[in-house]
């Protein structure tokens, strides 16, 4: 089985750190989107990998062979973002008949991956949302498969909303219903969507089971991405690197501090992630994420997202302040 992660997306929601970083690179309780995704599957055996790449690619491309060499893997240029079923029609020549499982790339669940891929059929995750109307959605029968996809319906069926999880056993039979969307231009908002050729594979006779996903961390804007960093920081304990320097500092777990950071007269935490190399002085920090190689001074940050090599420097103040007195500086 080959996995395709699609990572083309210019993160728009995301700017202005994406102009500069791939969204899937963005870091998040210590590891980056990316990481989270390959480290799962590759864990479940899956050692071939399809990256499709665009804005930013050769940045994608850089990180998967520095940080897995071990992996075999596969770089597929979409130079037009016309959706995600044109982004994996690009893959076919690669993909050949082999099964595929698809994780959009910046799709972080907790669910049994080996489960799904020793599961006989093809399968879809879902999760259970209040709103689906800005997904696409499954309909699901009373023995767990699903009767129909719709890709962002006016008026849901279902509140079952598809989490960007794909695994599909008859690829042939998906490249014929993406050929077929392309013949008769059959687009959702503009888009060739894989939604809608998975739908095309249903009303053929394919037959997709759902699975549903523990957690759905969303990484697609800043608030959600904050808030993903803090629910993962705090599921997995986070993680402080030996190498460092910490003086006369308070540090309120959970936290993420890569190689080399200096950090002195600071308070660190809850719920922050801090890249390698960054050096924070006088400063508190709470809720946050904070790149590589940046330098904060004298600064309160909560619920900030800083990318890398930036610099913040605050005001130094001294203050001799009587009783009953209330001073707000914001």
């Amino acid at each position: 089985m080959k996995a395709i992660i699609p990572v083309a997306g210019a993160g728009t929601k995301l700017r202005p750190h994406t102009y500069t970083q791939p969204k899937a690179l963005i870091p998040i309780a210590g590891k980056t989107i990316l990481s989270f995704i390959v480290d799962q599957l590759r864990d479940a055996g899956i050692n071939e990998f399809v990256f499709i790449v665009g804005y930013l690619g050769e940045k994608i491309q850089d990180y998967v062979k520095h940080k897995y060499p071990d992996l075999t893997t596969h770089f597929v240029y979409q130079n037009e973002r016309q959706g995600t079923g044109h982004a994996i029609e690009l893959t076919r020549s690669i993909v050949g008949d082999d099964e595929v499982f698809v994780v959009l790339g910046d799709t972080i669940c907790e669910y049994d991956v080996k489960e799904v891929l020793e599961c006989p059929y093809s399968m879809l995750g879902v999760k259970k949302v209040d709103d689906p109307r800005n997904f696409g959605v499954a309909s699901i029968n009373e023995e767990g498969f699903i009767d129909q996809v719709v890709e962002k319906p006016a008026i849901p069926k279902s509140n079952m909303a598809l989490v960007g999880l794909y695994k599909i056993k008859e690829t042939q039979f998906l490249f014929e219903c993406l050929h077929h969307l392309f013949i008769q231009k059959i687009q959702t908002q503009g888009e060739y969507n894989l939604t809608d050729a998975l739908d095309c594979m249903i009303k053929r006779g394919a037959r997709f089971k759902s699975f549903k996903v523990k957690s759905w961390f969303d990484c697609g804007k800043k608030e959600s991405l904050l808030e993903s960093n803090a629910t993962l920081l705090k599921k997995f304990g986070g993680n402080i690197a030996d190498a460092h320097s910490f003086k006369d500092t308070i540090i309120i777990p959970p936290v993420s501090i890569a190689d080399g950071c200096q950090i002195c007269n600071a308070i660190i935490g809850p719920h922050v992630a801090i890249g390698a190399n960054t050096t924070i002085r006088h400063s508190i920090v709470r809720d946050s994420i904070i790149g590589s190689y940046t330098n904060l001074d004298e600064v309160v940050l909560d619920n900030s997202l800083i990318g890398s090599d930036a610099s913040v420097k605050g005001l130094s103040r001294s203050l001799n302040i009587g009783d009953n007195t209330e001073i707000d500086f914001g």
